[in-house]
């Protein structure tokens, strides 16, 4: 049963909402002013909130700001009920973060149509989404109805990338959010050697360039690079904006969506200042099983160069070469002429990765 809460210091309009909802079969609770409001947002948790404008001690902006501080009622559906002579001020209320606002009086239909609208939206925002181009799109179009924005899937096509195609270049212009639908790209850096530090590899359902986007000079912090063909969904800095400033629920699941590969940087990262290279080269090569990089057998998978391999673990391509070679004399992996890598053991390369 869906919890509501209403919000109004009227007493006949608050307890002729809650009368209807509670008929259409809704939990309900309710406050007559701001204040008390905020404290049972707090405690009820409703999954969706009436709040009226105008209130004694707290008015509906302020309870709209301080459930915005709080993780558990931030992305919470909220509707404005206002009286006709304040309608002018609900541009300030949703900006701010309303997701609709209803004007008083209001009808039966009016307030379960407004209510279900919302539950429904809030319901799929808070859906799994899947890691595909279809997915991606699925959210897109959701998420142009609460942002107030054109429908930003329209024209979204996958471009195809060959391997070794420059995808962008560290230092310049950032201006484009990518999605990897098919296919394996790399990130990396260079240093003052001319050597590549690699900083990641990624496949189907990553994101890059996130980070670039947000970076306060505007410049790509990396180069990145098809390593086998790719299929990449392009998104443009402009409509990345809108995702993550235009409505809290839609920012909260877009941020989610976007940083999963960022924890994998951060672990990355952690592992390389502590692990000793049979360690980190473990971890490394399960990275890549989970990516479908490396396979059970010589069927799948793709060639990884040695050079990408010891960027990535972050040691020298000899060392590399040699763990590896010490994996493939204890049974762990096999390697064939083509430097592909499949999985022997995986059991005994997990026990090394976590040793």
């Amino acid at each position: 049963m869906k919890r509501i809460l209403v919000i109004e210091d009227n007493t006949d309009v608050r307890e002729n909402t809650v009368e209807i909802l509670e008929i259409s079969g809704f939990e309900t609770d309710s406050a007559e002013h701001g204040k008390l409001g905020v404290e049972k947002a707090l405690t009820f948790k409703p999954d969706i909130i009436l709040c009226d404008v105008m209130m004694p001690i707290m008015d509906g902006y302020g309870v709209l700001r301080e459930l915005a501080k709080h993780s558990g009622t931030a992305t919470i559906p909220f509707i404005f009920l206002t009286a006709k002579a304040e309608r002018a001020d609900m541009r300030l209320g949703m900006d701010m973060g309303a997701d609709d606002y209803l004007t008083k009086p209001f009808k039966k239909q009016e307030l379960l149509d407004a209510i279900n609208s919302r539950l429904k939206k809030n319901d799929f925002l808070r859906s799994e989404i899947a890691n595909t181009y279809q997915g991606l799109n699925t959210f897109l179009q959701e998420a142009s109805k609460q942002t107030d924005v054109r429908d930003i899937s329209k024209g979204r096509e996958l471009r195809r990338y060959k391997k070794k195609d420059c995808i962008f270049e560290e230092g310049k212009k950032a201006n484009t959010l990518f999605f990897i639908e098919t296919g394996t790209v790399k990130t990396y850096k260079l240093i003052e050697s001319g050597k590549e530090f690699v900083t990641g590899i990624w496949g189907p359902g990553d994101f890059i360039g996130q980070l670039s986007l947000l970076n306060v000079n505007g410049h790509y912090l990396e180069n990145a690079a098809v390593m086998e063909s790719a299929e990449i969904c392009e998104i443009p800095k402009a409509d990345f904006t809108g995702l993550l400033y235009g409505n809290p629920t839609v920012s909260r699941k877009f941020i989610d969506m976007i940083s999963n590969s960022l924890t994998e940087i951060q672990e990355q990262l952690i592992a390389m200042a502590f692990a000793p290279v049979r360690q980190r080269t473990a971890k490394a090569l399960l990275q890549m099983v989970k990516k479908g990089m490396i396979q059970n057998n010589f069927e799948g998978g793709i060639a990884i160069p040695r050079d990408d391999l010891a960027g990535i673990v972050g040691t020298t391509k000899e060392s590399a070469v040699r763990t590896l070679t010490d994996f493939k004399n204890e049974g762990l992996i096999a390697m064939d002429s083509g430097r592909r890598i499949i999985l022997l053991n995986p059991e005994g390369l997990k026990m090394e990765a976590d040793f």
